[in-house]
């Protein structure tokens, strides 16, 4: 009877060691059948033009660099480096790589110049979490970079030599297109300003007149490309456009941190385009 019941035992473990095997066989299926996001065509590197942005601060906080009295931005800044697709959509929330500060602690001077939030607050990452604006931007699109970028140092150092070598606020100043509260400037001055610098057309996007963002492409080796929505260059000249046919650069006067220190949730600026 003994013998019976440990062959009883080993036939027991046998049987729950194939369905393990067969249950572990189903999850990688399973893991396998996911559908993943394919890899992106173009790198957009998205600039924003602080006047424009901090005409609409209502509260003040350390973080926010339309805070920073006579330091505030006067050129353009590093709103993001994300991977496009020539159809118009993009890819989001790659993989699960969090945000450690720590990985780019020799590059916050630069950052915190050329890549500030211009509100308070904090952002939203991937994973239901709040986090800083570089945080969100790595989570969401420094991700998808990969293969070309592929860990969050690349990312960040990557998108300021990119934005250093491709200079807008170099280009459009030395064009005669100088920020100006009172002046207003021909859209197609701006954009043929840049095309003549860079072989290639950007795309604007503005509110109320004011040029808010303004973006620049590339192919994946960093050369210049034309912007593109499903695969036809952006008309910013057209009637869908946000930019009337003359446009401001809005100077900003920031009065510093000596108003009240209330900070508001950061919400991402128009992502999709």
């Amino acid at each position: 009877m003994a013998s019976l019941s440990v062959k009883s035992t080993l036939l027991h473990l046998q049987l729950a060691f194939l369905l393990l095997v067969m249950v572990s066989f189903c999850m990688v299926d399973e893991v396998s059948a996911r559908p993943r996001q394919r890899e992106f065509d173009y790198f957009k590197l998205a600039l924003q033009w602080p006047g424009t942005y901090c005409q609409h601060t209502r509260h003040c906080c350390s973080s926010n660099a339309c805070c920073r009295g006579s330091n505030v931005p006067t050129e353009f800044t590093i709103h993001g480096l994300w991977p496009d697709y020539n159809d118009g959509t993009w890819p989001a929330c790659c993989r699960r790589s969090d945000f450690e500060e720590k990985e780019i602690s020799t590059l916050l001077d630069g950052l915190k110049k050329y890549w500030p939030s211009l509100s308070c607050g904090s952002s939203s990452t991937c994973h239901g979490t709040k986090g800083s604006f570089w945080a969100h931007e790595w989570e969401k699109h420094g991700t998808c970079s990969s293969p070309v970028v592929q860990d969050e140092y690349s990312y960040f150092v990557t998108a300021l030599n990119v934005y250093f070598k491709y200079n807008v606020t170099k280009v459009l100043n030395e064009a005669g297109y100088i920020p100006s509260n009172t002046e207003k400037y021909p859209l197609g001055g701006l954009v043929s300003a840049i095309e003549n610098a860079f072989h290639a057309t950007p795309s604007l996007v503005c509110s109320e007149g004011a040029v808010q963002e303004l973006y620049l492409c590339f192919y994946k080796d960093f050369k210049p490309r034309d912007c593109v929505v499903g695969s036809i260059i952006q008309d910013v000249y057209s009637s869908k456009s946000s930019c009337p046919m003359y446009v401001s650069l809005p100077l900003y006067f920031s009065s510093g941190l000596d108003v009240a220190e209330t900070a508001i949730s950061w919400i991402p600026d128009n992502e999709a385009l």
